[in-house]
Order: structure tokens, then C-alpha cells, then sequence
């Protein structure tokens, strides 16, 4: 993770984009980002949507880059060990959601 983090900060630095880079428009850009991804679903369904992705792995592969890129620029100018925390809030929602309340269940964990 220290790589790609050290990467996507390398990229931006070389650059001089960090002076554009406060929390909020890092924020933003994830999102939209993020709502790039979802496009590339958007009126398809079925086996149309299946057909989609298993044909454009490397257009969807390049939005999920887009999307880690943000998040772990976030993740640096915030100093938060993303890893540990993704661990972290991995136990939470084991605590949240145990398997046998949720298997098979689309139920929020408030519900179960």
C-alpha cells in the first residue's frame, strides 16, 4: 500500500498540484471519480451489463485507478495508515454484520 501511496504522491508532486489538493476537492474528486465508475453501468442491466464488463476490464480497471489514486492522496495529506485503517473498520463490520445473522441477507446490520 506504501508503494502506491508513495506513487500517486510522486505523480501529483512532480507536478505541483498539491497546492490544488486540500481535503475538500480530494473529496470531490473521489466522488466524481467514483460516479465515473457507476457510469459505465448506467441503462444496462443483465446480460447487456455482464457483457459490458467482461468486455471493458481496462476502461473500468483505469476508473478504479482514478478512484484509489484519490483515496490514497487523501489518505497521505491526512496522515491515516489506510491499511490499518480498512483492518479496523474490517472487525467493526464483522461485529456489525456476523455471519450467521447476515449469510445470504441484503438486510442493513440495524435490521438484523
Amino acid at each position: 500500500m506504501k508503494d502506491l501511496m508513495d506513487l500517486s504522491v510522486k505523480f501529483r508532486d512532480k507536478r505541483n498540484w498539491k497546492q490544488f489538493h486540500n481535503f475538500k476537492d480530494l473529496a470531490l474528486s473521489l466522488s466524481l471519480e467514483s460516479s465515473e465508475l457507476l457510469e459505465h453501468s448506467q441503462w444496462k442491466n443483465g446480460k447487456e451489463l455482464e457483457d459490458y464488463v467482461k468486455n471493458n476490464k481496462e476502461a473500468l480497471g483505469d476508473e478504479l485507478s482514478d478512484v484509489l489514486h484519490y483515496l490514497l492522496l487523501i489518505s497521505h495529506d491526512l496522515d491515516i495508515d489506510i491499511e490499518k485503517s480498512f483492518k479496523n473498520k474490517m472487525l467493526k463490520n464483522e461485529e456489525k454484520y456476523p455471519v450467521e445473522k447476515s449469510f445470504g441477507k441484503s438486510t442493513k446490520y440495524t435490521e438484523l
